[in-house]
Formats: C-alpha cells, structure tokens, sequence
C-alpha cells in the first residue's frame, strides 16, 4: 500500500489525535492541524511529533483555525505545496455543548456552527479544487450518532452534526463523476474531553427559569466519564475505522458507525433503514448513476 497525504483537523486531542498518529504507523504522510500550535497546544505538538519519531514514523503538525477562512486556505496551501497534493481530509474538528437548548443565545450557536459546521465546509472547499484536479480524493466527516438521534441538552450539538452529515452525504453524490468519495464516521459515546470542555450557554435568565431542570447537563458533564474500569471504552477503535476507510480499496460505505464494545443504539438500523428510502428518491429522479 503506499501512503497518502491526510490531513487531519482538531488534532490535539480525543480522536484526532488518536487518528494522526495511527495513520502514521500505517505509513501515511500525515499533516496534523489544531490552533495555538506555539502556545497552549505547543506541547501537544511536541509529543506527537516525538510519539511518532520514536516508531520511526514522520508527523507533520501545522497551525490550523477551521473557523478562519484565512488560516484553513493558507494551510491547505501550504500542504499542497509541501506534498504535491492532498489525498484525504479528515473533519475531526469540533465542539459539544451540554446544556439548556434555549439557553444557547444566537451568537453561541454561530460560533459552534462555525467550527462543528462551517469548518468542514471551509476545508472542503479548500481541499475539493486540488482533488478535482487530481481526479481522486476523499472526505472524511466525523459526526456523531447524535447526527442521527437526538438527546435532551444535546440539541445545538446535534443540529450541527445533522447539518454535517447532509453536507457530506451531498458531497458523496455530486463528488462521484470526479473520483473522489465523500463518507461519515458516526462515533458513539467514547470518552473524551469534548464534554468536561462544553461551552457554556450564555441567557442565564433562560437558565434560570428551568429550575431543576437547568442542573442536569452539570450532572451529565460530572458523570461524562463514567463506565466499567475493568472494561473501559476504547476511543481507538474510531481511529483504526477511519484509517481502514482511507486504505479501503472498494467501494467505501457512505457511513460508519463505531461505537464502544457491547452498545448499540439502534444507529445501524436506522442507517440501513434510511438508504433504499434514499436511494430510491435518487433513481425516481434519474440520479442512479451518482449513488
């Protein structure tokens, strides 16, 4: 197999971190992005630079803001000069609020879209002209099984993750003819610091009207973690899925579902429930071919 340039967003923790450096044991020219790279995520980048020269592997960590148009197209740039091109982009990026949905004012919600959404479409957008040019490439989106289902205090988190996986299941039919594949990982509930670092809702007369109610999603955060200690949840299995995707050699399913061993939420079911509905809408349409 020989190796392809990926680029990697959200890299300085939970999947993506996983992900770069798992991608660079299988041989990949892998160029991890997250912001602050000289400053609070400096040493982050230092131990994964260090993680993988100590295997004898090469990662790259650049400076990356998926919600700066500027910052996400210089990068992208900047690795198509380096490497010639870009193979695959993985969307990892993101953030996961917990809280009173009414609570989330307007400009909350913005800067949430702006990474967990509009930060896949800046790097799509930056990365598409190159892949269209190459006539290969493929998009990676991860979302969530909350961009299937919907919990209670979850509801900004999972509108932005609907969104992203219309974008991506849009991208997956219209890529086609250009050789290039479009697909989502559906993560379950692994443990990682999105929780513990939720953004906050910023109407507290909102959150004040609640009651009772408003403490929940400070319970949840408290209890994020929790599980078996004998049989703890292993983040790594979303890692290893999303770089047997990359290395996939057929045709790659338009979603993926991972989830911890021994959960299931019905999200497989769904998946497959939905897709003859799907895919038939597109051939009554004479949209066969894109499917």
């Amino acid at each position: 197999m020989s190796g392809k340039v990926v680029v990697v967003t959200g890299a300085s923790s939970g999947f993506g971190n996983l992900t770069v450096l798992e991608l660079a044991r299988r041989g990949h020219t892998v160029v991890a992005t997250m912001r602050d790279v000289e400053g609070r995520n400096a040493r982050v980048r230092k131990d994964l630079i260090d993680a993988a020269t100590t295997e004898g592997h090469v990662l790259h960590v650049l400076e990356m803001d998926v919600a700066d148009e500027v910052s996400v197209n210089s990068t992208i740039d900047k690795v198509v000069r380096e490497h010639g091109k870009i193979d695959v982009l993985v969307n990892n990026a993101g953030l996961m609020p917990v809280g009173i949905t009414e609570a989330y004012t307007v400009a909350d919600i913005e800067r949430l879209f702006a990474v967990n959404f509009f930060g896949a479409v800046r790097a799509d957008r930056a990365v598409l002209p190159h892949m269209r040019a190459a006539g290969s490439g493929l998009l990676v989106h991860v979302t969530s099984l909350m961009g299937r289902v919907v919990f209670p205090f979850f509801g900004t988190y999972s509108a932005s993750k609907f969104a992203l996986e219309a974008l991506a299941e849009a991208y997956r039919y219209e890529l086609k003819g250009f050789g290039i594949d479009s697909v989502i990982v559906e993560p379950g509930p692994f443990p990682s610091n999105l929780i513990s670092s939720s953004p906050e809702p910023s109407d507290h007369a909102v959150l004040a009207s609640y009651g009772e109610i408003a403490a929940i999603p400070g319970q949840i955060k408290a209890h994020a973690n929790d599980g078996d200690d004998a049989n703890p949840p292993r983040p790594q299995r979303v890692a290893v899925s999303i770089a047997e995707l990359i290395e996939a050699t057929e045709r790659r399913p338009l979603r993926t579902v991972v989830m911890p061993e021994g959960l299931d939420f019905g999200i497989h079911q769904l998946n497959e429930a939905v897709r003859p509905i799907q895919n038939n809408m597109l051939t009554s349409f004479g949209m066969s071919e894109m499917l």
